[in-house]
């Protein structure tokens, strides 16, 4: 019997209405034998699961539910079952998009100065990271079966079996998987995790080691029959709870937490881009922001100048807006007054755009968008760990979803099988300013906090499916996935040519980037302009993930900084 969702009677909103601008036509009936279906995500392994079930004649959530469950084993410094995530999904047949909110949320214990030492000062982030502290009520398998209970066509039970059998039977150790492993983060070194990857001899695995976990296995196998309150109630919860309130700094997350621990389903946030209308989820997560940024260089000529100086100079000032207004605006809507349509208001989009000069600024300042209040600089800190996938089913149905336990393994800390997460590090250690002024995502009892994941979907103006991308990257996140959505949509690239692209994060007074992608000329044209580009990156680097349509049928793209592919069934 198919597993229905505790979740299931969520009500979907209204879909918001789409662009009216003309679209150029892309054809209805693509050759005999094109792709009409596709995974793209970071793992071969996890493609081959999501394919697996595409095949069987599951739907695109289907197949993002086997994808997800495949990539928290093979791929566990990335993502995983004691994770969050932001899904946006495009049904074909009525042509609404959905954004499905998994995040994370904090205890009803927390407090705004949660992550404050005994001598009244933010922690060390290290400290935070690896602290029971840091994990919030994991919501990803949740999300995901609600998602599926609304959207899905095999039962629930059936979407886990290449996870449990990799699990089981054991699989390769990814190059990723074991580099982290054996990296220098700090979670890499917790007792849990050199369990976990330490050889019978004493050393640490290498890519292409056989590695099992059956603790997974039956974890996995324990959420197929039971759905996401085997995860949120029962044995696994008690040893969620067990691991969290272990020092050092032990956190508060309870049974009754986790227990009350709800998805949310709502209509995506939807603006037009040009020809396009490009959908993502809303606040607490990246997509205002992005659509933020797309809507200042809506009023730019960056479509006239393809991997250019002028191109990347326009991309570089908008970020920097973008990045300001986030920065200081973005939280949980259920806790604080987010300005969204403020700050997507055609007249406030125009009144950035005019801020871009010929030259830089030397500094920009977050603007005054309507319905904004009196918020403090934000010193939230994102870090590394995190995962996109795309999915697109025979029937044209798309799964956009990125995926995170926040840091690298979360916070070093495992139960049956799985890391968790370390979320609640991605609030503001410092809840005000020093005249007391609120940061918008300081912590807060039940909240979720501020997330740049920001999985997009692309339609025309028929609400047709054009294009899906997202990625990793911490804070980055909203550069990278700007960069591939202007890389497709307005220098018309192939959505691999457009993965492919230089990564630039230019936020503030800083402009890192891949110097070494970046040919002479640009380099030297952005410094004439007053951009000196430097190496380095404030978190992990790219992984976008996105699948477009073609007159030949779907094509998809797989960053090749990570290890991941796209393949039809």
């Amino acid at each position: 019997m198919k597993f229905k969702s505790p979740f299931a009677a969520l009500a979907l909103a209204a879909f918001v209405s789409a662009c009216a601008t003309p679209q150029p036509a892309v054809s209805e009936t693509p050759p005999a034998g094109a792709p009409r279906a596709m995974v793209a995500a970071a793992n071969p392994m996890a493609v081959e699961a999501g394919l697996k079930v595409l095949r069987a004649g599951g739907t695109a959530v289907d197949a993002a539910v086997a994808v997800q469950a495949t990539l928290g084993l093979v791929e566990p410094q990335s993502s995983g079952l004691g994770g969050g995530a932001f899904l946006t999904y495009y049904d074909a047949r009525t042509k609404q998009v959905t954004a499905y909110n998994g995040r994370e949320t904090a205890p009803k214990a927390a407090t705004p100065k949660l992550f404050y030492g005994e001598d009244g000062k933010p922690m060390n982030r290290t400290a935070a990271i690896l602290s029971g502290r840091s994990t919030g009520a994991p919501g990803a398998v949740a999300m995901l079966a609600l998602a599926q209970s609304q959207h899905g066509k095999l039962a629930w039970k059936d979407l886990f079996g290449e996870a449990e059998r990799l699990a089981d039977q054991g699989f390769p150790a990814p190059r990723r998987m074991a580099a982290a492993a054996s990296g220098r983060a700090p979670q890499a070194a917790t007792p849990d995790a050199v369990a976990y990857f330490t050889k019978p001899d004493g050393t640490k695995i290498q890519p292409g080691d056989t590695v099992r976990n059956p603790a997974y296995a039956a974890t996995v196998r324990k959420i197929a029959a039971e759905g996401p309150k085997a995860l949120l109630e029962g044995e696994i919860a008690q040893a969620i709870v067990a691991k969290v309130k272990a020092g050092p700094n032990p956190g508060e997350l309870s049974l009754d937490d986790l227990k009350a621990y709800r998805p949310k389903a709502e209509a995506a946030l939807c603006r037009p881009y040009r020809a396009y209308l490009v959908c993502t989820p809303g606040a607490p997560s990246g997509g205002p922001a992005v659509l933020e940024a797309l809507g200042i260089l809506e009023h730019t000529e960056i479509a006239k100048h393809p991997n250019s100086v002028e191109g990347w100079y326009l991309f570089s000032q908008a970020s920097r807006l973008m990045y300001a207004d986030r920065d200081r605006y973005i939280a949980d809507p259920d806790f604080v007054d987010v300005p969204v349509q403020g700050l997507l208001d055609p007249a406030y989009l125009a009144e950035r755009a005019r801020l871009i000069g010929p030259s830089p600024a030397a500094s920009v300042p977050p603007g005054k968008p309507r319905g904004a209040g009196v918020r403090a600089p934000d010193r939230t800190q994102e870090v590394s760990g995190t995962t996109h996938l795309v999915v697109v089913d025979r029937w044209g149905n798309v799964a956009s979803m990125t995926t995170t336990v926040e840091s690298t393994f979360g916070s070093g800390r495992m139960v049956h099988g799985f890391f968790l997460n370390n979320q609640l590090t991605d609030f503001s250690f410092s809840p005000e300013d020093r005249d007391g002024a609120p940061a918008a995502n300081a912590v807060a009892g039940g909240k979720r906090p501020r997330s740049s994941m920001a999985p997009a979907i692309v339609l025309d103006k028929d609400r047709r499916f054009v294009a899906a991308v997202g990625s990793p990257g911490g804070p980055s996140i909203l550069a990278y996935n700007l960069k591939a959505l202007v890389g497709m949509l307005d220098w018309k690239l192939p959505v691999q040519e457009a993965i492919n692209l230089p990564n630039l994060i230019a936020g503030g007074s800083f402009y890192a980037a891949e110097v070494d992608k970046f040919s002479p000329e640009l380099t030297a044209g952005l410094e004439a302009r007053g951009i000196k580009l430097t190496s380095g990156f404030g978190a992990e680097g790219s992984g976008l993930h996105g699948i477009e349509v073609t007159p030949q049928g779907l094509r998809g793209g797989a960053d090749p900084r990570r290890e991941g592919v796209a393949k039809a069934p």
